[in-house]
């Protein structure tokens, strides 16, 4: 991340929160106190900011200048709310798609697969606050741009996420290697929310227990799993498939 995306400083960074400035998560030093620390902590609390605790020295890393102990990292784009997004999907007459990634790591896999939802009609993705790829300028180059166009949502507990989207009408499809159904034998016309995860850790069993459908892509060499960006987009142009056929 270039330097001009950081803001550094107890008061600055508290300053940019209270503007409205965008921040993808906030980097404090370990055992960091102080009544200014506490304003800013309740103020993060409030505005519901990712916060990582790290060290001195990745900070001193990052910057020579005075941090006092506290770095924001800028987001490079606006994140929105799915519960926003949704209602007004509807309310276009559309059938919702939505795309849950479940801990997708690699910045470029991040991008490669906004690029195919963008490509393919989908209508918001959404990534968790923590352990999820940030979205740089590397996921944004990888996306053509993509991640400026397709509404980005975070969220703190995916399963609350998932069951409002199942809660909102939304069928839940999990593409896992768990699964016995093929893709192209799942009626995916419906409004839906398609679950993808990290290629090492795959979806998480939280996530599989709340979905509707376990599907997979047939592998028949002995590489036994594809690449989570190809996987995603083999599915969603399936789901356009069937929507058009309809």
């Amino acid at each position: 991340m270039k330097k001009e995306n950081f803001i550094y400083g107890i008061h600055p960074v508290m300053e940019a929160l209270k503007s409205g400035k965008e921040i993808e998560k906030i980097l404090i030093q370990k055992g960091l106190r102080g009544e200014g620390f506490q304003q800013l902590h309740t103020l993060m609390r409030e505005m519901e900011i990712p916060i990582q605790f790290v060290p001195l020295e990745k900070l001193d890393r990052m910057t020579r200048q005075n941090h006092q102990g506290v770095v924001a990292m800028i987001s490079e784009i606006t994140y929105q709310k799915i519960e926003a997004i949704l209602p007004f999907a509807y309310e276009q007459g559309k059938v919702p798609l939505v795309l849950v990634l479940d801990h997708i790591t690699d910045v470029r896999n991040l991008g490669a697969i906004a690029r195919t939802a963008e490509c393919s009609g989908v209508d918001a993705i959404l990534i968790p606050e923590k352990g999820s790829a940030q979205v740089n300028q590397d996921a944004i180059k990888t996306s053509a741009g993509a991640l400026y166009k397709v509404p980005v949502c975070r969220h703190h507990s995916a399963k609350e996420s998932v069951m409002f989207l199942k809660n909102s009408g939304l069928k839940i499809i999990a593409a896992t290697e768990k699964a016995n159904s093929d893709y192209t034998d799942v009626d995916m016309i419906q409004p839906l929310a398609l679950i993808l995860g990290s290629e090492e850790s795959g979806i998480s069993a939280e996530l599989l227990g709340i979905a509707d459908e376990l599907i997979q892509i047939p592998i028949m060499g002995e590489i036994q799993s594809l690449n989570v960006s190809v996987a995603a987009g083999v599915i969603l142009y399936e789901i356009l498939r069937q929507r058009k056929q309809s």
